[in-house]
């Protein structure tokens, strides 16, 4: 049995993080970016996780614990699959640090870029089609 890598492990489970994290922006960007969803439809999709003075909301909050659960399942799993292989416990503990490093690493700068990237598509292509909806 393969030892499984340490860094693809922690890039793979740190954007799956991120993205439950941010689905709450992510998706409508997304959605409308297609033409599947209007401008009101998907600020008010993201407004739905969101207080109404633009702090954080239950939903928000709920995304975010569920992020942080993908990540310690990932850990879980990765020290699972490295437990099949026979490889020396100090590569182990070892292995299991630098994962720990990465996933954390990957998972936070996964989900600033996306809080980044989300918030400026939404100033840049949404909230001017939600105006334009409005006006109508």
């Amino acid at each position: 049995m393969k030892n499984p890598s340490a860094f693809k492990w922690s890039l793979k489970f740190g954007l799956i993080s991120a993205l439950t994290g941010m689905i709450c922006c992510v998706a409508p960007a997304i959605l409308f970016m297609f033409g599947l969803m209007g401008g009101v439809v998907a600020i008010s999709f993201a407004d739905f996780f969101y207080a109404d003075d633009g702090s954080l909301g239950t939903g928000s909050i709920l995304l975010r614990i569920l992020a942080c659960c993908l990540g310690i399942y990932g850990f879980f799993m990765y020290k699972k699959k490295q437990n099949q292989c026979s490889i020396d416990p100090k590569r182990k503990r070892l292995n299991l640090t630098l994962l720990t490093f990465l996933l954390i690493t990957f998972g936070i700068s996964f989900f600033l870029a996306f809080e980044n990237l989300s918030g400026w598509y939404f100033d840049q292509y949404i909230v001017p089609q939600q105006q334009i909806e409005l006006k109508k």
